[in-house]
């Protein structure tokens, strides 16, 4: 959930670094802080040791530029970090990079054997002064190097004491011209430009620099100097790993015309939802070409599916449920990938383990993708955003949506692709086990050409939805209501409202109402209703007068052909004529629409929410 930047180049790598921190700062922004490392350094004031200079502070990465502008910080050599608090509180001794004796050093991930590992240390005289493990790794790194090893050689010595996920970036005084550099359970790239080179945990980091990338894989270490790179497998090894051109643009980074990322990716949705159904139309249709050369097979002999994922992800993965069921006959579970991995699974190896993460690198869902396949599960497919990252190279097959580069911290674009792949492989396997006729296919193929057309519409109700979240910024709690497929919608509605707005909210499938959640319906409770025209219309409109005789407040999203009318105390927004089987995709417009305007009026930070990160690469 951290971010990592390093370079090392013949000009100065401070601006690489601190406009590389920036795109990171997504990833973490409770600290933020650089190591240069350079002749000459111990004599401008360095704060550690000779020729190796550290700027940190807390809050965001711009407070960390303006200091190290005053500082006058320049070199050839340096390392970056932007931090999310795991060990340790949110505090300036606690910002990484963190220093040993001239090895400075930054970290992504957790180290689950630190408290060991800190009392041995202190036992060969190391002190402490943080409360992170972070500062275990720089410290045992330096005992390497007094005991004849070079960096990469103590580097790799340390990793292998380590238990636990890591992204490691290290730079010493002793070797001004190399950084090294390890990874295990969390994503690393070296970027490879002319006469200098780059390390990053995300390519978005140094697009600016370079768009040729090598993805470290799990285990390995490298060694990066302006010449070129050598990168070592688990063994020690030395090995040849691919070399990949970024198809990220700039354009994706760029804020442009919007007040914030949030709201440019909301808007954002029928151009990304075209391009992943684009993918769909460009295999012919439903085509197990679409997850991989072997789909075929895989697809045409499972006999249910398993999803597993994570927050939004999850959302999506409970709405493929409904679609799976109804159009395949077989039986589909859906999972919080958390804790799927910790309980004793009863393992059916005939079942699609499908994982669902717009980064690929989802801690808890790679660690479940794991645990899967550890009891016989060989059938596995993901659902990514990010392409060449972890949980699609761990599985047997991918589709990745097209959603391009999701910088807000609520996921609004990611989710609406996910949709639709998830649409495609319910469909997909379909066909393949001669459940989906020529002409049912033909149907759903339309549907999903008008789909970015009606998501339009339901992005054109933004100056009514605005309105109602005037109203909602006061409060202090709300409620969300959802039947059948659209009950994820209104989770995932409730889930926006409270992570950027820091309202109140929970989602509860209409029919619940009356088993506990009616006790908490009065005046100041909003209640949210995702009501469209479908066969469980009428049983929603019930639950509606439920809460208006408690004198509860309604905000309902509906059809334009559903017949509903306004009165006291219940307000209705009218999305597009009802589009079906896709309708779920298209209510989910209303409520990030919601969400972005309330948090908007509560004047809180859209983009950047307390306490949360965009990647989540700790348990």
């Amino acid at each position: 959930m951290c971010g990592i930047v390093g370079a090392i180049a013949d000009r100065d790598v401070v601006p690489v670094l601190i406009e590389g921190l920036k795109r990171l700062e997504y990833r973490g922004y409770d600290s933020a802080g650089i190591a240069i490392v350079g002749p000459g350094a111990a004599d401008q004031g360095a704060e550690a040791s000779a020729d190796v200079r550290r700027v940190r502070r807390t809050g965001r990465v711009a407070e960390m530029e303006s200091a190290a502008a005053s500082e006058a910080f320049s070199a050839g050599l340096g390392i970056g970090h932007t931090r999310w608090a795991t060990h340790g509180g949110v505090t300036e001794h606690n910002a990484h990079p963190h220093i040993s004796h001239g090895v400075a050093l930054v970290h992504n991930g957790i180290i689950e054997n630190h408290e060991a590992q800190r009392e041995r240390l202190r036992a060969l005289g190391y002190s402490f002064e943080s409360q992170t493990d972070t500062e275990v790794i720089a410290h045992l790194i330096h005992h390497y190097l007094t005991q004849g090893d070079d960096l990469l050689q103590a580097l790799q010595r340390a990793v292998k004491e380590l238990e636990g996920a890591y992204a490691l970036a290290v730079v010493s005084r002793q070797e001004p011209d190399r950084m090294v550099c390890a990874r295990m359970g969390c994503p690393l790239l070296v970027g490879l430009g002319e006469g200098e080179n780059f390390i990053a945990s995300d390519v978005s980091a140094i697009i600016q620099a370079t768009r040729r990338v090598i993805f470290l894989e799990e285990g390995d270490t490298a060694e990066v100097t302006r010449e070129g790179v050598r990168v070592f497998a688990a063994d020690d090894v030395e090995v040849k790993r691919d070399v990949h051109v970024s198809d990220v643009s700039l354009a994706s980074l760029e804020l442009g015309p919007y007040r914030h990322f949030m709201q440019k990716e909301i808007h954002e949705q029928p151009r990304a939802i075209a391009d992943t159904i684009e993918a769909i139309m460009d295999c012919g249709g439903f085509s197990p070409e679409l997850f991989g050369a072997d789909a075929a097979h895989v697809l045409r002999n499972i006999d249910g599916l398993q999803i597993l994922a994570c927050g939004t992800s999850y959302y999506a993965g409970l709405t493929a449920r409904y679609w799976f069921e109804a159009m395949t006959g077989l039986p589909c579970t859906v999972e919080i990938a958390s804790e799927y991995r910790y309980r004793k699974v009863v393992a059916n190896p005939n079942q699609l383990i499908v994982t669902i993460s717009q980064s690929g690198e989802t801690l808890d869902t790679m660690e479940a993708l794991k645990y899967a396949k550890s009891l016989g599960h060989d059938k596995t497919l993901s659902i990514c955003n990010v392409p060449e990252s972890a949980i699609p190279r761990a599985s047997r097959l991918v589709f990745y949506t097209r959603a391009g580069a999701e910088i807000g911290v609520a996921s609004t674009k990611a989710f609406t692709t996910q949709l639709v792949a998830l649409f495609a492989l319910t469909a997909t396997v379909a066909k393949a086990q001669g459940k989906l006729s020529p002409e049912q296919e033909a149907e759903l193929l339309d549907a999903l050409r008008h789909l970015p057309g009606s998501v339009q519409h339901a992005l054109n109700l933004e100056p009514q939805v605005a309105v109602w979240s005037e109203r909602f910024a006061p409060k202090q709690h709300a409620l969300f209501l959802g039947r059948g497929i659209h009950y994820p919608i209104a989770l995932e509605g409730a889930l926006k409202l409270k992570e950027i707005s820091y309202i109140h909210a929970e989602a509860y499938p209409a029919g619940e109402l009356k088993h506990g959640p009616l006790a908490l319906v009065d005046a100041e409770m909003p209640v949210v209703v995702i009501a469209p025209n479908d066969s469980l219309l009428e049983k929603v409109k019930s639950n509606i007068q439920e809460v208006r005789a408690r004198g509860g407040e309604m905000y309902v999203f509906t059809d334009a052909d559903s017949h509903f009318s306004e009165s006291e105390g219940v307000h209705v927004i009218r999305t597009p004529r009802h589009v079906g089987i896709l309708s779920p995709i298209v209510h989910a417009i209303p409520v990030q629409l919601l969400a972005y305007h309330a948090a908007l009026a509560r004047g809180t930070d859209v983009d950047k929410p307390r306490n949360l990160a965009k990647s989540v690469t700790v348990e």
